[in-house]
């Protein structure tokens, strides 16, 4: 870890805020996630390498002794081990000290001020149509909501929470420890209020003190039209909801699209077979061939050969960002009939003299050898 440029890892420039910190990860693992990559080791490998990076970056603590050291492993090479020029009472080093004193400095980590919700997942399934129209969607999903009784507060109606007596509502309490090394001081959790810096005499009897509860929320989601499976719908404010009056997370709805029986997509393309006889594909026809809006008419020329693939432009899948439409790409697949009745041999066998691929005196032998073929 200690000589992994996490930054650059997640494609941030250093001093990168939380954010645009949460925002990289996300993207990055939704691109090299195990279930989009099976089989490919390099992508299992930036996967772990990415959920590394974020779990050092996203820690307020660890964040900080990376930005400042490069590292936050300092029991290794990572630190060179001087503590010249440092004021020890401003630094946390609960992570650094803990082996020597026995997990004494387990740090303070302050939850007294505004905490932002946790992020929300939810996977949606959607039909080939809706993904191409878009479609309106209800998801239904059990999440922390605001105490509505107390509003938030955990106290109950009437009261309100009172500063802690010990840490003076700052939520940490200052030790000081006298080592070889010198004096120290860590600051640790209090352990009155829980980090909180506030004590709840008379809790809502709604929430029981937490200021939040579980309940069952139903959320309309707009689906635009043009989604496709791996993408992402995020829903700002509809996570978990944040403490201390602090904001709801997001709620992030991933896509899965079912696959057509007849439409094969490809990004905003799509592909269809049309199956035509010998015969049409000979003389020519015109093929009602079926899209996303309904049928359209098709001209196929004659001598059409099998393979071929034929554009009707814009009848393919709408962009998200509603700038236009994919194509519509039609494949001709010729059906060589497998049986023959008389008439049918016969005019066969017919084109054949007359196209010079038999002479007269061979047609009867020939028409033997068809007749034990198609039997």
């Amino acid at each position: 870890m200690a000589n992994k440029d996490y930054y650059e890892i997640l494609g941030l420039q250093k001093g990168a805020s939380e954010d645009e910190i949460k925002k990289a990860f996300r993207k990055l693992a939704i691109k090299y996630h195990p279930d989009k990559n099976a089989g490919n080791k390099e992508a299992e490998e930036r996967f772990k390498e990415i959920n590394e990076a974020y779990q050092v970056l996203s820690d307020p603590q660890k964040k900080s002794q990376y930005d400042q050291f490069g590292t936050t492993d300092f029991n290794g090479s990572g630190f060179d081990g001087g503590f010249g020029g440092f004021d020890f009472s401003d630094l946390d080093f609960g992570d650094i000290f803990g082996s020597f004193f026995g997990g004494g400095f387990t740090g303070g980590k302050r939850r007294n001020g505004p905490q932002r919700g946790e992020d929300v997942e939810y996977t949606i399934n959607l039909t080939f149509e809706e993904a191409v129209f878009g479609a309106e969607k209800e998801v239904s999903l059990t999440k922390s909501e605001k105490c509505g009784t107390c509003s938030g507060t955990g106290a109950k109606p009437g009261s309100s929470a009172k500063t802690c007596s010990k840490c003076g509502g700052t939520g940490q309490v200052k030790t000081q420890r006298n080592t070889p090394f010198g004096s120290f001081v860590s600051v640790n959790t209090c352990d009155m209020c829980g980090g909180k810096g506030s004590v709840i005499s008379n809790p809502c009897p709604q929430c029981k003190g937490k200021g939040t509860i579980r309940k069952r929320k139903s959320i309309k989601v707009n689906i635009p039209a043009g989604v496709d499976t791996g993408n992402v719908i995020p829903i700002r404010g509809q996570g978990e909801a944040g403490t201390n009056g602090g904001p709801s997370g997001d709620l992030y709805v991933n896509i899965r699209v079912a696959p057509h029986e007849i439409f094969k997509r490809k990004g905003n393309d799509i592909y269809i077979d049309e199956h035509i006889s010998f015969s049409k594909a000979t003389l020519g026809t015109e093929l009602k061939v079926q899209t996303i809006d309904g049928e359209v008419k098709y001209e196929v020329p004659a001598g059409t050969q099998p393979g071929t693939v034929f554009r009707l432009k814009g009848k393919g899948v709408p962009y998200v960002n509603g700038r236009g439409r994919g194509n519509q790409y039609v494949q001709i697949v010729v059906d060589i009939p497998k049986t023959l009745n008389h008439k049918q041999r016969d005019a066969i066998l017919a084109f054949m003299e007359a196209s010079g691929e038999i002479e007269p005196s061979e047609k009867a032998s020939f028409f033997e050898k068809i007749k034990k073929n198609f039997k």
